[in-house]
């Protein structure tokens, strides 16, 4: 099939970890359902259009294929629905920690706006890895969603040392009675629409170009936790957000926006990710983002924060007040870039 091109314009320790994220196996975002085990009863009884993938960031590409089979499923009157795995497969292959571009709580939000029905966030683990080919097939696909239709991209690899490709699993549709389909790539600017490079981007500071490959600016949400309040001492509170086991695409220095609770992402100001060098540096990043002009509580809150630039990288400096001095002049520079009077940041 020819790709789509757009116009200019996220049992083991991990799968227990991505349990406490989303509270419970069993989970509703709307009238999205979300499953996590291979076993169980059929979810779809009536049948189901599925997409498979990792849909790590959901951008352009995950949501035309989550587009694609929302139409599919009202087409064939059935449910729509989306197989995930958590954690990411390349996460659990890697050596090396792999960055997200979306939280497993964002992941699920993405899903039930693009309308799935059913959601089966799988555990991979060491079990699901040594299924073959064949198994996840017959017991995830038609046993767990009595598929219709099944769509992926035309790379899609599964099962035991990645065996499945595209064509078993036309094999396996015409002997199990549903249809294979493959998507076509969504290009940008010529480049294949990926996570990948999304990353790339986004580790570069192109923050413009990652949003046009995400159909929306590039953003961290969390919950407002309690920190050891130097940011107060400083002149500069800050909200702070653990960011625990999720490795960020992006570290340093940025002026941002920030939206509480579910409002937009509209509040100026400047924020810091990383392992703060200077003072009690922390083993696991830290978002703590300082909002201009602003008083209130926000503990408990839930924050998202929009990247908008770059200003540097994260640097130890040798005392407090060099610390203070460049936190004056990242919030001059911050204010400048999101269109506010620098003059009135403090001098």
């Amino acid at each position: 099939m020819r790709a789509r091109c757009l116009p200019q314009a996220c049992g083991c320790a991990s799968c227990g970890q991505v349990d406490r994220a989303i509270g419970s196996a069993r989970y509703t975002f709307g009238m999205t359902r979300l499953s996590r085990d291979v076993a169980g009863p059929c979810l779809a009884p009536g049948g189901s259009v599925v997409a498979v993938g990792a849909f790590d960031g959901l951008h352009r590409g995950h949501q035309a294929l989550l587009a694609e089979v929302c139409l599919r499923s009202a087409a064939l009157d059935c449910a729509s629905a989306v197989v995930s795995f958590e954690p990411l497969p390349r996460a659990y292959f890697s050596k090396e920690p792999l960055p997200r571009l979306s939280s497993v709580r964002e992941k699920l939000q993405g899903f039930a706006a693009a309308g799935m029905a059913q959601v089966l966030l799988l555990r991979f683990n060491a079990a699901l890895t040594a299924m073959s080919a064949e198994d996840f097939v017959r017991r995830v696909l038609v046993e767990r969603l009595a598929a219709r239709e099944v769509w992926v991209g035309a790379d899609f690899r599964y099962g035991h040392k990645r065996a499945g490709d595209v064509a078993l699993l036309e094999r396996m549709g015409g002997e199990l009675g549903f249809t294979a389909r493959t998507m076509p790539e969504v290009l940008l600017d010529e480049s294949r629409v990926s996570a990948s490079r999304v990353r790339l981007l986004l580790g570069a500071g192109e923050f413009a170009g990652a949003a046009a490959l995400l159909g929306r600016p590039f953003v961290i949400e969390g919950k407002v936790e309690y920190g050891n309040q130097l940011g107060r001492t400083l002149g500069f509170p800050t909200a702070n957000i653990h960011l625990r086991e999720r490795v960020s695409p992006v570290q340093g220095i940025f002026a941002v926006r920030v939206g509480l609770g579910d409002g937009e992402c509209s509040w100026p100001g400047v924020a810091s990710l990383g392992v703060r060098p200077t003072v009690n540096q922390v083993s696991q990043p830290l978002l703590e983002v300082h909002l201009f002009d602003f008083e209130g509580d926000l503990y408990g809150r839930r924050m998202a924060v929009e990247f908008v630039a770059k200003l540097r990288d994260e640097q130890k400096f040798h005392d407090l007040d060099a610390l203070k001095a460049q936190m004056d002049h990242d919030a001059r520079s911050a204010r400048e870039i999101l269109g506010m009077n620098p003059v009135l940041a403090r001098a």
